[in-house]
């Protein structure tokens, strides 16, 4: 019985023992694992770093980039005004005129005003103006050349790009005059300020609309070119060089110069006539009625003294004739 009680107390030392093994062998492990722990964080944290160290270049260089990107200098874009005029010679001038038409309305273009007259021969001539935009400007026009003989060509190009941005400017800057015209006929609260204030914004409002219209103008005339196209089926009779002129061409030419000026006698003339009628007329009044019907001079009165009236003059008396004097003598 001594020997079990002897023995009892050993076991709770053993399983003591026990216990503190497991908790130092715990203990082992909990430390390499803190030490592979703090091994990988070291690791983690040298690789940030690198990283860290590489990225300022990376950044740097993609700062660069981006300046670069960024100051890239940006072409002005060009606003033009391009206008020409041809003159072509057809066979049918309806037919030309017709396929001038739709080669426009195909490049999205139109037709803005024509003229069509015919002479005394009956030969037509068509005077067409076209709106063709700017993208398609010489494809049109190399139609429209291709269409019959081209027999004159004219080409204008107009940079107007000061004048576009010197009126896009304008009108931002009007626009906020009357943006501050407006918030202070708000804050008024005199008549005589609000009046003044109407006045001026009514003023500042028809300079932004007269700047708005020319804008619209610029933009039309820039976006749509211009092609006067003038059909004809006449030939060009171009002049040939002859000898010194003859005897017939001088005769011509007085003859010419003869009735030039029959004609601009004939004209002067003509405009002198109604001032002649005005004043034969005047003069005819003047004679047959306003001169008969003004007053007479009075008859000079007898002048009377103290012993009476003055004799009047009478004429002297005249010669006799010499046939008489001669008969007396006899």
């Amino acid at each position: 019985m001594r020997a079990r009680r002897s023995l009892r107390p050993g076991r709770p030392v053993q399983a003591l023992a026990a216990l503190l093994l497991a908790g130092a062998l715990a203990l082992t492990g909990c430390s390499g694992g803190a030490d592979t722990d703090s091994g990988g964080d070291s690791d983690s944290k040298a690789g940030q770093a690198d990283a860290q160290e590489a990225a300022p270049g990376a950044a740097d260089s993609g700062a660069a980039g981006g300046k670069q990107a960024t100051t890239a200098p940006k072409l002005p874009t060009s606003h033009i005004i391009r206008t020409a005029e041809l003159t072509v010679q057809v066979k049918d001038v309806p037919k030309a005129l017709d396929a001038a038409r739709s080669t426009v309305e195909t490049a999205g273009g139109y037709v803005g005003q024509e003229t069509t007259s015919r002479d005394e021969e009956g030969t037509e001539e068509t005077r067409v103006v076209l709106r063709v935009p700017v993208d398609r400007y010489e494809e049109v026009l190399a139609d429209l050349e291709g269409s019959g003989k081209l027999l004159e060509r004219t080409a204008k190009a107009q940079d107007v790009t000061d004048q576009v941005v010197d009126v896009e400017s304008r009108i931002k800057t009007q626009r906020a005059s009357v943006t501050r015209i407006r918030e202070l006929m708000d804050q008024a609260t005199k008549l005589t300020d609000v009046v003044t204030l109407e006045s001026e914004l009514s003023t500042r409002q028809a300079d932004l609309e007269a700047l708005l219209a020319r804008q619209a103008s610029l933009k039309d005339r820039t976006s749509l070119a211009t092609i006067t196209l003038s059909l004809s089926e006449k030939p060009v009779v171009k002049a040939t060089e002859d000898d010194d002129p003859g005897v017939l061409d001088a005769l011509a030419g007085g003859w010419g110069a003869f009735v030039a000026m029959l004609r601009w006698i004939v004209v002067a003339l003509a405009a002198v006539l109604p001032f002649a009628v005005v004043l034969a007329l005047i003069l005819l009044i003047w004679l047959r009625w306003v001169r008969p019907r003004l007053p007479r001079r009075p008859a000079p009165a007898t002048v009377s003294t103290a012993l009476g009236p003055l004799p009047t003059a009478r004429p002297a008396p005249q010669p006799r004739r010499t046939e008489e004097q001669g008969g007396e003598q006899d």
